[in-house]
């Protein structure tokens, strides 16, 4: 064993080493408290100069991350920063950035490239780097590695270098950031052995892998399969709606079955950071080697569509009553991409609000979880939460449901508003004003 390599897992182990978490987001700030929480100093770095001043006052603007445990965080050693030269002063650098899709759907892997940058003159002998960002095989090769060794350090020498992709289920009380197992790949087996030193310690299971560019298809597969079966569900909903089949009733009846099924449920399209865009990463990639992945592309044209398909499905209601989109006051039920958080990243209510402004419906919005329509980049509503009274849900011509908060009153809202358009198969007893979507 080398003996910087020996040094390095050493520190780690002691918990002697100083966790440097960049981007400090839904990825980043649970990890950080993990670390934080079992002994080690955790210094964060962001490029948002606002989000640093509010960490380190002890908030934070992500519901599920209660302010008390940001500030408890801080009393024991949390810091933040957007200064990238304290990079030099870190054990461990994880990248925890965004890797979205550009306007042709193809990856933009900025974030990464420009954090690589930001911080390539900061390393260090002894140092590992650690990227988490979802993004297509090769990225850790073709894009980390030159820079991490562009400054005359050796990638399994001198310097660690390993791929282990997020795994985080915003909303979902039964896994932690401790509990999901983590998978590990490095560029060289000494790169492995110091990534599992400095996973092993806050995660109960690392899952190693032979090569950087195994770890990045994993997490592709792992989403890539939940992106495909959402879509064979979602055609199906489609199929069984003409046929006047419950697709809901037909999931829930197959879901019985102890073997070679699992349940998945259709909805108004994909949303979140995972789901919508890791398979145009490999569609992307695949390009490349001459391969054209038409499953996969198939399952993102199917899910695309829902949005339009839900529209579709409020103008039939609409109809039905003698009245037209246009002028009609439309109140979208949840704009968060999925239950009971306020992540809106790639939401599919947000697309069906754009849809039925575009067509001349005055739209609103109701979600506990987003009291103000947030900034985001491509999409712009100033508008806040509906109170969802007897007197304001009776006020609407149509209520679209598109995300299934647990905080909704639903039998409430069954009783007060005058047309449901249901993406979600709350209600299952048939209603004259309910149609399904």
């Amino acid at each position: 064993m080398s003996d910087q390599k020996q040094t390095s897992i050493a520190k780690f182990k002691s918990k002697e080493a100083l966790i440097g978490i960049i981007g400090l987001g839904y990825v980043g700030l649970p990890l950080m408290l993990r670390y934080n929480a079992i002994g080690y100093h955790v210094l964060g770095i962001d490029i948002d100069a606002n989000k640093v001043e509010q960490l380190n006052a002890g908030r934070c603007d992500i519901e599920h991350i209660p302010n008390e445990s940001i500030a408890a965080a801080c009393e024991s050693g949390f810091q933040a920063t957007t200064d990238f030269r304290r990079a030099s002063e870190c054990d461990a650098l994880i990248l925890c950035v965004p890797t979205p899709l550009n306007k042709y759907r193809e990856p933009d892997i900025s974030f990464v490239t420009n954090t690589a940058d930001s911080i390539k003159s900061y390393l260090r002998p002894g140092q590992i780097v650690s990227l988490e960002s979802t993004t297509y095989p090769g990225t850790t090769e073709e894009e980390l590695l030159p820079r991490v060794e562009e400054g005359g350090l050796v990638a399994g020498e001198n310097i660690f270098l390993v791929y282990s992709p997020e795994r985080e289920d915003p909303g979902n009380p039964n896994f932690e950031t401790r509990t999901i197992p983590k998978v590990i790949g490095g560029h060289t087996p000494a790169c492995l052995d110091v990534g599992i030193a400095l996973y092993e310690q806050a995660i109960d299971q690392v899952v190693p892998v032979r090569s950087t560019k195994a770890a990045e298809m994993t997490k592709l597969l792992e989403n890539i399969h939940r992106a495909v079966n959402i879509g064979l569900v979602n055609e199906m909903k489609v199929v069984a709606d003409r046929m006047g089949i419950d697709i809901f009733e037909v999931v829930d009846a197959a879901a019985t079955k102890p073997f070679g099924f699992t349940a998945y449920y259709p909805g108004p399209g994909l949303g979140g950071h995972c789901i919508p865009i890791d398979p145009f990463y490999l569609t992307w990639k695949a390009r490349e080697y001459g391969l054209h992945t038409r499953f996969i592309e198939l399952s993102g044209e199917v899910n695309r569509a829902m949005p339009e398909y839900v529209l579709n499905k409020l103008i039939d209601g609409l109809n039905e009553g003698g009245k037209a989109v246009k002028g009609s006051r439309i109140l979208v039920l949840g704009i968060a991409y999925k239950k009971n958080v306020d992540d809106m990243r790639e939401s599919p209510s947000v697309e069906i609000m754009e849809l039925i402004e575009a067509k001349g419906g005055i739209v609103a919005f109701s979600d506990p979880h987003v009291p103000v329509f947030p900034k985001m980049r491509e999409h712009h509503f100033e508008l806040s939460s509906e109170i969802l009274s007897a007197e304001n849900l009776s006020n609407f011509d149509a209520v679209v449901l598109a995300t299934d908060h647990d905080k909704f009153d639903y039998d409430f809202i069954k009783l007060n508003a005058k047309l449901i358009i249901d993406s979600r198969g709350k209600y299952r007893a048939p209603a004259e004003h309910i149609i399904k979507a």
